[in-house]
């Protein structure tokens, strides 16, 4: 990164650093965190840990208020109701006194030789059973396997953080940007919550974060999205572009051919997704034919699928968002248009194979951190807590699961931060902190704020059937790494872009 890129700084987020300085809550020591690290990575052994800690911080009385804004209503309640059914789930775990297993340990991982089956399994669409299809077949092939625990949700030790009972604020921000705006205020002005979780598009997240960063609020922005956020109070734990578009352009490239036509929706997440694409087709040898970014309110696609036909590209990188967008896959279907496709968005999201008739979906592929049908032990008990909780929902989505391990993953800070001060559980953040979620292995890498995660090439079939043709364990978020960002050294409150990476103009 160039030194202009580092000082150049907003009046606010000068402030903001400025006053990052003052005495601002309990000091969170190493002895602290070594006393907090033992408990939080045995779970079961946390009371121990409470005992030697919670002394110090014995006037914090009340609930521990989490703030929780999706959107329960309009263009967007598609991806919201799930996540606010996500964040319940995990607040009455946490109260209950479970935890997800991890803590301040690394990224985790563990690989043996062990055998397993040449195919991948195939998952059957519906029922949420989470049938196979196909299990793969017979244990043939022998070599190096992920191995992971099966059992990941155990006991905390105690009921709610840190001895108080979780809160969960979680008002409709009702598709629209202002609302959020003055949900915001208000939750954290007025309801003084302890962690804010929200946001489904960088539309809604970009407008909060100006007033996050005025009041130094601890922020978790749980969607995957087009990356590059660099902000000293945002920890952000989707999947971002390094890990969604540079494996599913390599392997659409690939498999189908150099000639990529791009539909993306039109605000910043689609823009700043589609640079990504266009800067990095070409280093594995792919070319962009055509690119059209439509705005969220349109829901008639038939100029675009003629667009798209007359272009003739190899395959299409659909990047469309919400219901009204998402109408883009029936009329494809309904005109006879055939070309595979990708996405970083659609089915993990809107399950859009499980909403729209076959073959709507069929030969899509989207490189995931999170889809119901993931057949591992860990995730189909998931499921099976979700829908003991949640009989009518229709299905879980990525966006959903990152949501209920990132309220887990904050409660696991707090206790090792033995504290709710916002400041000292920023910390814990940024002490290494990795997770066992439903997906597989999550680690908060410390510098970015941003989360590696288990990602999965996932595909849907004619029968929309969904099977997994790649998966990669552990995959960093190391392009901010890459410009030189690291917030426990520099604070930052910006989001930079592909444009700013000397690599990609190359």
């Amino acid at each position: 990164m160039n030194k202009e890129n580092k000082s150049n700084k907003t009046e606010t987020e000068s402030a903001v650093e400025e006053s990052s300085n003052e005495n601002i809550g309990p000091t969170f020591t190493r002895r602290t965190f070594l006393k907090g690290s033992v408990a939080v990575s045995a779970g079961i052994a946390a009371p121990a840990y409470l005992e030697g800690i919670s002394k110090s911080f014995a006037a914090e009385s009340g609930p521990v208020k989490i703030g929780h804004i999706e959107d329960l209503s309009g263009n967007l309640a598609v991806y919201g109701v799930q996540k606010d059914h996500a964040a319940q789930l995990a607040v009455k775990e946490i109260n209950e006194g479970k935890t997800l297993k991890g803590g301040p340990a690394g990224s985790g991982g563990v690989g043996s030789l062990s055998n397993y089956a040449a195919n991948p399994p195939v998952m059957g669409n519906g029922d949420k059973d989470l049938k196979f299809v196909n299990d793969g077949g017979d244990l043939t092939q022998s070599g190096m396997a992920f191995v992971e625990d099966e059992d990941v949700l155990v006991d905390s030790g105690e009921s709610g953080i840190l001895g108080r009972e979780v809160e969960l604020l979680h008002p409709d921000g009702q598709s629209n940007n202002n609302i959020w705006q003055q949900l915001t205020r208000k939750l954290i002005q007025e309801d003084k919550v302890d962690c804010l979780v929200a946001g489904f598009t960088s539309a809604e997240r970009e407008a909060i974060r100006p007033i996050v960063d005025q009041f130094k609020q601890l922020y978790i922005y749980t969607n995957q999205y087009e990356g590059g956020v660099a902000d000293s109070n945002t920890f952000c734990t989707g999947a971002i572009c390094e890990q969604q578009v540079i494996p599913v352009v390599d392997y659409m490239i690939q498999r189908f051919g150099p000639r990529v036509y791009t539909i993306a929706a039109d605000y910043n997440f689609g823009q700043l997704t589609a640079a990504w694409t266009r800067a990095f087709a070409p280093v594995v040898g792919g070319e962009i034919i055509g690119e059209e970014f439509v705005p969220l309110s349109v829901s008639d696609f038939t100029t675009s699928i003629a667009k798209i036909q007359a272009a003739k590209p190899d395959w299409v990188f659909t990047l469309l968002v919400g219901s009204n967008q998402s109408n883009y896959y029936p009329q494809a279907a309904a005109t006879g248009l055939e070309y595979p496709m990708a996405s970083t968005v659609n089915m993990a999201q809107g399950y859009e194979h499980r909403r729209f008739k076959a073959p709507s979906l069929d030969r899509m592929y989207n490189c995931v951190n999170y889809i119901e049908e993931i057949p591992t032990a860990r995730n189909r008990a998931f499921v099976k807590r979700w829908y003991g909780m949640f009989p009518d929902d229709p299905y879980i989505g990525q966006m959903a699961q990152n949501t209920y391990f990132s309220i887990h993953m904050y409660a696991k800070a707090a206790r090792i931060a033995g504290t709710t001060d916002q400041e000292a559980v920023k910390r814990a953040f940024e002490s290494g902190l990795h997770l066992e979620a439903p997906e597989g292995t999550v680690f908060m890498e410390p510098s970015t704020h941003h989360c590696s995660h288990y990602i999965r090439l996932a595909t849907a079939d004619a029968d929309h059937n969904v099977s997994f043709v790649r998966e990669w364990p552990s995959i960093q978020p190391w392009w901010l790494q890459r410009l030189g960002v690291n917030l426990v050294r520099h604070k930052e409150y910006k989001q930079y872009i592909p444009d700013e990476d000397p690599f990609f103009k190359s």
